[in-house]
Parts: structure tokens; C-alpha cells; sequence
């Protein structure tokens, strides 16, 4: 399966409006939904949390120009929302996955989805 296969499928559960793969260096992005493109400082901020979440708590987390309010952060996940929309971050062994929910879907199906797909990843070596 290509990774923008799997971009797709998440988008397809209706869970997720948006969605990107990028290498866990954060030095490429392996697949994206249109649109969905992350500064390289935004990318860097969410690195960083997964190591110490102490800037995303203090200035939250931001994707595409947009700051959220941080949720959870540890060395796997991090969470963040911004009204009823909201963000699901997940670390594998190779890849970060980044996923956007829109209003009108509830946290814990995006999560649950994004968290599966890690699953999966870690499980195949990625």
C-alpha cells in the first residue's frame, strides 16, 4: 500500500478531514491530503513535544497557522483541540502522523482511527 493510500483511508472513515505522513526526523512528508501543508517551525514544535512538553503547554500547539489547546502530549501522542475541531499526533518507530478532525466528529473516533493506523505501523517496522 502506498502512503498516500493510507492518507486516503483515513480521510475515508469520515473520522478525519485531513491528514500527513511525515518521517520522524520531520525532514520529509511522505504523503498529505491537499492543503494540509506544516511549517517547518510548526513541525519542529511537535517534535519537540513528543521529547518535553513543556513549550506546548506553555504556547500551545500549532498547525497551519492555527494554535490549539494542548490535551495530552507524551512520547507517543499528542493531542490538541481548538473549539470542536482538534488534532490527533501519533510517533511510530519511522513516521509522525498527523491528523485533523473537523467539527461534528467525535474526539475519540479520530483518535481511535489515527491511534489504529499507528498500531498497524509500529507493527510492520514503521
Amino acid at each position: 500500500m502506498s502512503w498516500q493510500a493510507y492518507i486516503d483511508n483515513l480521510v475515508a472513515s469520515r473520522n478525519v478531514d485531513k491528514a500527513a505522513i511525515y518521517s520522524r526526523a520531520g525532514d520529509s512528508v511522505w504523503a498529505k491530503s491537499a492543503g494540509f501543508d506544516l511549517s517547518t517551525s510548526e513541525l519542529s514544535e511537535i517534535r519537540s513535544g513528543f521529547e518535553n512538553s513543556a513549550g506546548l503547554q506553555a504556547k500551545g500547539l500549532h498547525a497551519q497557522g492555527i494554535k490549539y489547546f494542548l490535551l495530552r502530549a507524551d512520547d507517543r501522542s499528542i493531542y490538541g483541540k481548538k473549539g470542536a475541531e482538534g488534532l490527533v499526533i501519533v510517533r511510530t518507530t519511522q513516521a509522525i502522523l498527523l491528523a485533523h478532525y473537523p467539527e461534528g466528529v467525535q474526539p475519540g473516533e479520530a483518535t481511535k482511527i489515527v491511534e489504529q493506523l499507528a498500531d498497524y505501523l509500529i507493527s510492520v517496522g514503521y
